[in-house]
């Protein structure tokens, strides 16, 4: 059996019924019920996806998954597909948005190579996965083989378990990829699904001719591709990308191993919708950090139902969103552990 296979047949709904220990947990706490808002809610998530009503938060880890893209040849991008390997240098130095807000979250940041269109051999701290050097050019054909995209899903799989087994309590998945939002927007269209009109936005900020330019080009994407998207693996193969089947595979091993994973913006969460269509059951382990700017993200938020954790603008990507997140998380966890509660602080309950 292939790790893909082994992890999928191992992935188990998070414990419902531990909802109730959770809730009970939080109203006996010194506050009115429900005072704390969704605040209340990411401590209860967090109980259910770690098994347990007595929950800890350990180590933290971000993985940045970095690829290219053969369609940023269609002009999709206001950046050259060399700035991919320049920020993946970026990062290793400690330079990168990322690296700051990771650093402030207490989270161990770590760069994933998974197809950058580049030698980076001597690169030193980076996590080297790379699969191919970039993807093709979805517009002309698939983005890669099954089995490419297989060994990409199987490389976060594998990150995340390892990751988990060490210790970690709580992981994060970001990216870095010049022109992926169109690969995300064709998935997204793909598997929500919905029209690339609904989901394709300006990415790093193209203007309204280039805008035009991508909606099409995720359209023929989808139209040259179509006998190959029925399935969940099939789409990430033909219109995905490495980095975001990294992410998408990182939430597989995450939830196999029971641990959450913080999503974070557009392109995450089309790998977090890729695994969430081979196994329903990893959405139980999911927090989605934040409300991208990036357009389609809020189509895809609405349609699948998630509540992000934050709204503040940001469409970076990188993982900053989900080291943000991850502050929140921790600080729910606290209050429901350390906060007092009424018979421990000998104060009067409310008044029915």
């Amino acid at each position: 059996m292939s790790l893909l296979d082994e992890t999928l047949a191992s992935i188990k709904p998070v414990d419902v019924s531990l909802e109730e220990a959770a809730r009970a947990r939080l109203d006996s706490l010194t506050k009115p019920r429900g005072s704390l808002g969704f605040l209340e809610d990411i401590a209860v998530r967090y109980c259910l996806a770690t098994g347990t009503a007595k929950p800890r938060v350990g180590k933290k880890a971000i993985f940045t998954f970095a690829g290219d893209h053969g369609v940023v040849e269609e002009g999709v991008s206001a950046y050259p597909k060399e700035v991919t390997p320049q920020m993946v240098a970026n990062m290793l130095a400690g330079g990168a948005a990322v690296n700051i807000l990771g650093g402030h979250a207490g989270a161990d940041v770590r760069v994933v190579d998974m197809g950058v269109d580049a030698d980076l051999s001597k690169a030193t701290g980076l996590l080297d996965r790379k699969v191919r050097r970039g993807t093709g050019n979805i517009a002309k054909g698939p983005a890669m083989t099954e089995a490419e995209a297989t060994r990409a899903l199987e490389a976060g799989i594998a990150l995340a378990r390892e990751t988990a087994a060490g210790g970690a309590t709580l992981l994060g998945a970001g990216d870095m990829g010049i022109a992926n939002t169109t690969p995300s927007a064709a998935l997204f269209a793909a598997l929500l699904p919905c029209e690339p009109e609904e989901i394709t936005g300006r990415g790093t900020g193209i203007n309204d001719a280039a805008l035009a330019r991508k909606v099409k080009v995720v359209r023929r994407a989808l139209e040259v591709n179509a006998d190959l998207t029925d399935t969940p693996l099939g789409a990430l193969a033909a219109v995905g990308g490495l980095e975001i089947a990294g992410i998408a595979g990182m939430a597989l091993g995450a939830a196999a191993s029971g641990v959450p994973m913080v999503v974070d913006g557009f392109i995450s969460s089309a790998g977090a919708l890729v695994a969430c269509r081979m196994s329903e059951a990893v959405e139980g382990y999911l927090f989605f950090s934040h409300r991208s700017e990036e357009a389609g993200h809020a189509v895809f938020l609405e349609r699948f139902g998630a509540r992000p954790i934050l709204d503040l603008g940001m469409r970076l990507g990188e993982g900053t969103g989900a080291a943000l997140a991850m502050t929140v998380i921790e600080a729910a966890v606290k209050v429901y552990n350390e906060m007092a509660t009424f018979d421990s602080a000998d104060v009067s309950e409310k008044r029915e």
